[in-house]
């Protein structure tokens, strides 16, 4: 559906649902983490709770591999508004998706057992005990983190929490928006969180034009490492801050090599894959799955999903295999019980309405740990190993990868 203009500015809008906020929750924060978009954020809301003179939270989890210029810009804006928030600078062990590497398909900021590998050492400004976390637990994963600190920080109490959100960023974001969810007074720029814990998403009709418009109109700090990205030749809808090696994320890491060469040296200590990523990243075809993959010769799709499976290291091919059988197993009861397509339809496979072994094979090659671009999402840590207890009797029972050797974790 086209876009409809509603008789106002989006500055103007977005400072009305930010009142909103203030006006119907009784714990609010700020989702930070240095961009752009979660900068004008900050300022427009501390600009309503300096107005109300109360004090909000502000969240931001530290990837520890993150740029100089970015660190810095979130120690400015910490200190600019301190008088008025609550801070809460996490550098905690916290686990997420290494989309560069099959033997460390996951990686852990700040692990302790690599303390003499960090690539920088933990802000003074930062929380580095566990201890103040309460909820925090060893290995725990981003997706667990986000929603256990909401519940926690709300104390009961009804809360919402700002993100910088953009609809026009990219099609994940706008669905955040458009699909049917619960909304909180029917408002379709908020989604729930967990329990009485609402995502507000002021910024949502925003384009990446006003961003900047409203930096420079009101003279706002921004963060400085936009102005190298623009020097290294990126348009502003190219410009993104973000953890850096997931399968997306990863095409961005040759800036690290161009704007900050000696965090990248030790970028390639620390994680796994992280040269083979920058190198490979922006590549298109069968190294890491991107866009159009071809088929090898004397293959099948399905030939070549069991191929690649064979070539991992043993325990993230173990964990692959009860996903693709779980994959399997679901289209059998829905209506392909004599197995799924080797391929089909590129549009439809591409939305997500026809399952393929050449989708398979994409998400293997891309390093889908999760396996999200079939329709996965990641496994509780505290459930994985009974998980994979569970897979390998049903693995046996349907009758997919039923013999071979199981691996509990990948370590």
């Amino acid at each position: 559906m086209p876009k409809r203009g509603l008789g106002f500015t989006v500055l103007d809008g977005a400072q009305d649902r930010i009142a909103w906020a203030f006006d119907t929750f009784e714990r609010i924060y700020v989702s930070f983490s240095g961009g752009k978009d979660s900068t004008v954020l900050l300022h427009l809301v501390m600009e309503e709770a300096m107005k109300r003179q109360v004090k909000i939270g502000v969240l931001f989890i530290d990837w520890e591999c993150q740029f100089t210029a970015t660190i810095s810009h979130i120690r400015r804006m910490y200190t600019l508004y301190e008088a008025h928030i609550i801070p809460y600078w996490i550098a905690l062990p916290m686990r997420t998706w290494n989309g560069c590497s099959q033997h460390e398909p996951e990686w852990t900021a700040w692990h302790e057992e690599k303390r003499s590998l960090w690539v920088r050492e933990k802000d003074p400004l930062s929380i580095q005990d566990a201890a103040m976390m309460p909820f925090h637990f060893p290995n725990i994963m981003f997706e667990e983190f986000v929603p256990l600190f909401a519940k926690w920080f709300s104390e009961g109490r009804s809360c919402g929490c700002f993100v910088g959100l953009r609809t026009d960023e990219s099609l994940n974001r706008y669905r955040t928006i458009a699909r049917e969810k619960p909304r909180m007074d029917g408002k379709p720029w908020t989604t729930n969180v967990i329990d009485n814990v609402w995502n507000c998403y002021p910024l949502y009709d925003w384009h990446v034009d006003d961003i900047w418009t409203y930096s420079a109109r009101f003279r706002k700090p921004y963060n400085p490492l936009y102005d190298l990205m623009h020097q290294a030749g990126l348009t502003p809808h190219q410009m993104r801050i973000d953890e850096p090696f997931g399968d997306t994320q990863r095409t961005g890491l040759w800036l690290y090599q161009v704007l900050e060469p000696q965090l990248w040296a030790k970028m390639t200590l620390r994680v796994a894959g992280a040269n083979t990523g920058a190198i490979y990243s922006n590549e298109r075809g069968n190294v890491l799955g991107l866009h159009t993959v071809e088929l090898p010769i004397g293959h099948t799709w399905e030939s070549f999903a069991r191929l690649l499976l064979q070539t991992m290291p043993p325990a993230t091919a173990e964990h692959y295999k009860n996903k693709i059988a779980k994959y399997l197993h679901w289209y059998a009861t829905r209506g392909y019980p004599d197995g799924i397509p080797d391929c089909a339809d590129h549009v439809l496979e591409g939305k997500g309405l026809m399952p393929s072994w050449r989708r398979l094979c994409k998400a293997l090659l891309r390093n889908d740990y999760w396996c999200k671009t079939i329709g996965f999402s990641p496994t509780k840590s505290e459930a994985y190993h009974k998980y994979m207890a569970l897979m390998r009797k049903r693995r046996t029972e349907w009758n997919y990868f039923p013999t071979e050797a199981a691996h509990e974790s990948v370590g």
